[in-house]
C-alpha cells in the first residue's frame, strides 16, 4: 500500500478523531434576505400599508426559523460507536530507541511520562482493534484501513489504493473549445466544476461530492452549496484546468491497460483487484496514523474516545512497556507513592554502617537521606560549605563526584532524569513478591491516585519536565 500522508492533511472528511481541528465552516446563508411576504389588501380597497407594522418581526422569526433548520440538516447525528475493544501499544522502532537511549546511561526515568510520550503522537505507536464474540472487523489489504461495515471500505477502496494497481499520469488536451460565461464553484472546497450546461459537469459534480462530502451531507444539501460564477477569470481558470486529463494504468497486467478517466479504472480495480483485498477477522493491528483517518467514523470516534482516556491514565500503555523494558533487561521498580520507573540498573539497600565506608560516602548518604529527591548540585554545594577550610576545593569536587559516580552505579543512589537523587525505597515485608504492575486508576476518584500502585499523574508530571528519550525511530 502507499505510503501514510503527513498529518496535516487529516482534515475536511469529517472521518478523523476530533482531536484533528477543521476550520470554522463557512457561514452559508450570511447573504440570505428572505422572501418577502405581500401583505393582503385592505378591505377599502386602498393599497395595503407597507411601513413597518406587525409582518415585520413575523418575517424576521420565519427567516431565523429556516436557518436554524438549514443548518440542522447539514449536520448528521453522531456516529453510533461500535463495541470494540482498542488498545494501545508502543511502535517497534521507537521502542528500540528508547531502550537503547536507556541503557546508555544511568539514570531512571518515569513510566507514566514515558507512556505519554508515546501516546503523544501517532507515530510513536500502533492500535489492536478487537471485536465482541460472534462478529468481525474488516481490513482492507496488508496494511490498509479497518471498518466494521464492509460497504464502508468498498466505497473509499479505489481512492485509497489506487496507486497501488494502476501508474497516474495527467497529460493536456487540446483547449476547451465553446463560449461559457460562467462556472458552477463549489463554495465549501473552491473547486471549480465548469459550466453547468458541459457534458462533464454533472460527472465533477458526483466525484467531488463522493469523495469529500457524502458522509456529511445529502447530495441534495450537497447541491444547495454549489454557486454560478461569472467571472471571466474564473472561466478561463476552468478552462486551463479542464485540459488535464488524468489517465490510468495498470501495473500489474502482463498487457498495459489504460483507461483515460477515474470512473473507467474504478470499475476495472472493483472487477479484478477489490474481491481479494478485504478480508474479515476479530482482531486486527493498524498503525497510529492510520487510526485517525479512518473512513469508519463510529470506529474512528471509539479509537478518539480510547486514545484521550489512556492519555490522561495511561495505564494500558504502562503494562505493555513495563513487559517490554523487563525482556530487554532493565529494571522496573516502584518508588515514592508507588509510582514506576525505569533504570537500567538493579537497585539494592546500602546495608553497610556508615562508620565502615569513607567520610565522602557516609556524607553523601546522610545527604540524601535528610533530604530525599535533593538536586546533585544542592548536594554538591552542601558537602562543600561543610568541609573544613583548609580542604582542597577541587580534589573535594573531584571526590565526590566519583563517590556518587560509584553509588549510582552500584545501585545505592538513584539517579532521576530530572537530576534529582534519592535512596531506593525498602520494600515492606508483604510486598516482597508484589509484581510491579501499573494499577488502572478511575479519573473520578482522585483520593485513590495516591495509594501504592495507583498512578499519581500530578506527580509523574513533576518528574517528566526534563527531557525524556526520544521515541522517534
Amino acid at each position: 500500500m502507499s505510503a501514510p500522508a503527513p498529518a496535516a492533511d487529516l482534515l475536511d472528511l469529517k472521518l478523523l478523531p476530533a482531536w484533528v481541528k477543521e476550520p470554522a465552516a463557512p457561514n452559508e446563508y450570511a447573504e440570505f434576505a428572505g422572501e418577502e411576504l405581500e401583505a393582503p389588501p385592505r378591505r377599502d380597497g386602498r393599497p395595503p400599508d407597507r411601513r413597518r407594522g406587525s409582518s415585520r418581526p413575523a418575517r424576521r422569526e420565519q427567516r431565523g426559523f429556516n436557518h436554524r433548520e438549514a443548518n440542522r440538516e447539514e449536520h448528521p447525528p453522531a456516529p453510533i460507536l461500535p463495541a470494540v475493544t482498542v488498545r494501545f501499544l508502543p511502535q517497534p522502532p521507537s521502542l528500540e530507541n528508547v531502550i537503547a537511549q536507556i541503557k546508555s546511561g544511568s539514570v531512571a526515568y518515569s513510566l507514566f511520562a514515558l507512556a505519554r510520550l508515546f501516546l503523544e503522537k501517532p507515530e510513536r505507536y500502533i492500535v489492536r482493534l478487537h471485536a465482541p464474540e460472534q462478529t468481525e472487523l474488516y481490513q482492507l489489504g496488508e496494511h490498509g484501513p479497518v471498518s466494521t461495515d464492509r460497504r464502508l471500505l468498498e466505497t473509499s477502496a479505489f481512492d485509497l489504493m489506487k496507486e497501488d494497481f494502476y501508474k497516474i499520469d495527467v497529460v493536456q488536451s487540446d483547449p476547451i473549445k465553446g463560449n461559457f460565461t460562467n462556472v458552477a464553484r463549489c463554495r465549501a472546497s473552491g473547486t471549480l466544476l465548469g459550466p453547468t450546461n458541459h457534458h462533464s459537469y454533472q460527472a465533477q459534480l458526483r466525484n467531488l461530492y463522493e469523495q469529500r462530502f457524502s458522509r456529511r451531507m445529502s447530495f441534495a444539501d450537497y447541491q444547495r452549496q454549489i454557486e454560478i460564477v461569472s467571472d471571466p477569470a474564473a472561466v478561463e481558470q476552468w478552462k486551463e484546468q479542464a485540459r488535464n486529463v488524468t489517465t490510468y494504468t495498470t501495473t500489474r497486467d502482463e498487457t498495459p491497460i489504460t483507461f483515460n478517466n477515474a470512473s473507467e479504472a474504478e470499475r476495472h480495480f472493483r472487477q479484478h483487484y477489490l474481491p481479494d483485498l478485504i478480508r474479515a477477522a476479530p482482531e486486527w493491528t493498524i498503525r497510529g496514523v492510520l487510526s485517525r483517518r479512518l473512513p469508519d467514523r463510529g470506529l474512528g470516534r471509539a479509537i478518539e474516545n480510547a486514545w484521550a482516556h489512556e492519555t490522561r491514565s495511561p495505564s494500558g500503555m504502562m503494562q505493555e512497556l513495563g513487559g517490554a523494558l523487563r525482556q530487554a533487561g532493565l529494571n522496573v521498580f516502584r518508588h515514592r507513592r508507588g509510582m514506576l520507573f525505569v533504570s537500567p540498573i538493579r537497585l539494592r539497600s546500602f546495608r553497610h554502617e556508615l562508620t565502615s565506608v569513607s567520610p565522602s560516602i557516609a556524607a553523601i548518604l546522610e545527604a540524601i537521606t535528610a533530604t530525599p529527591r535533593i538536586p546533585r548540585k544542592e548536594l554538591a554545594e552542601k558537602l562543600i560549605s561543610t568541609a573544613p577550610e583548609n580542604s582542597d576545593a577541587e580534589r573535594l569536587k573531584l571526590s565526590l563526584a566519583s563517590d556518587l559516580r560509584w553509588l549510582i552505579s552500584s545501585g545505592y543512589v538513584i539517579e532521576f532524569n530530572d537530576g534529582s537523587l534519592d535512596l531506593p525505597r525498602v520494600k515492606l515485608p508483604n510486598e516482597a513478591n508484589k509484581p510491579d504492575v501499573a494499577a488502572p486508576v478511575p479519573a473520578a476518584e482522585p483520593e485513590t491516585q495516591m495509594q501504592v500502585g495507583a498512578i499519581d499523574p500530578i506527580a509523574h508530571e513533576r518528574l517528566g519536565e526534563p527531557p525524556l528519550p526520544e521515541a522517534n525511530a
